[in-house]
């Protein structure tokens, strides 16, 4: 089967796994700013509205 969609990983899981990456680096950053840990499912409701489509449209440039 042949993908239909042109993408720099070369299957789903990669590309989970650096959307994964860039999640936690976002969770990092800011519970950093907060001083304290803003746990995984705020960071993904905020990564989700916030960073995520840009995030998205950059990759399918690449």
């Amino acid at each position: 089967m042949s993908q239909s969609t042109t993408s720099p990983f070369p299957n789903a899981y990669a590309a989970f796994e650096a959307e994964l990456a860039k999640l936690l680096e976002h969770k990092y950053l800011e519970s950093q700013k907060t001083g304290h840990d803003i746990g995984f499912e705020r960071a993904l409701k905020d990564w989700a509205a916030h960073h995520r489509p840009r995030w998205r449209e950059e990759m399918k440039k690449k």
